[in-house]
């Protein structure tokens, strides 16, 4: 028996809207990293892009477990000798662009390479309860009712 390998002509890619309100960050992006790849797909490829499109809505209501909001820092580095920077979880999620947050836990659950960053572009979120994909007719995924742990009350 021959192993099978998708070419990009088999793959059907579905739009999937996911309302992040009361989500955990963790949890939820393990689930979107994994849709974002085409792992769920009993056809999955792992050099092919067979993973869905995913929109994200009201990516700044996700909530931390514990004392993460308060504890997590982000680091990033200028370029310059000395040039780390470092922000809370709190910080990001009240600033300007609170989606940064999902979008880092995502990206940095998927592998390093040149395809990871073609599915990154698969990934839309925003902030608030509106998005421009209403023509693609994307499809609700409840998160929430798959794991009670995927929930936590902010």
């Amino acid at each position: 028996m021959k192993t099978y390998s998708a070419t990009a002509a088999d793959i059907d890619k579905k739009w999937i809207l996911i309302d992040a309100e009361g989500l955990v960050v963790g949890r939820l992006a393990a689930l979107i990293a994994t849709r974002l790849r085409g792992k769920h797909r009993p056809i999955f490829t792992p050099n092919v892009d067979c993973g869905d499109n995913i929109v994200v809505v009201n990516a700044e209501k996700v909530v931390f477990t514990g004392n993460k909001r308060d504890d997590k820092t982000y680091y990033r580095h200028t370029g310059y000798p000395g040039g780390i920077k470092e922000r809370k979880a709190h910080t990001i999620l009240d600033g300007k662009y609170p989606e940064r947050v999902l979008q880092s836990a995502v990206r940095r659950m998927m592998p390093g390479g040149p395809l990871s960053r073609k599915l990154l572009t698969n990934l839309k979120v925003y902030s608030g309860p509106d998005h421009p994909h209403e023509a693609q007719k994307p499809e609700l995924v409840d998160i929430a009712i798959i794991n009670s742990k995927n929930v936590r009350s902010a």
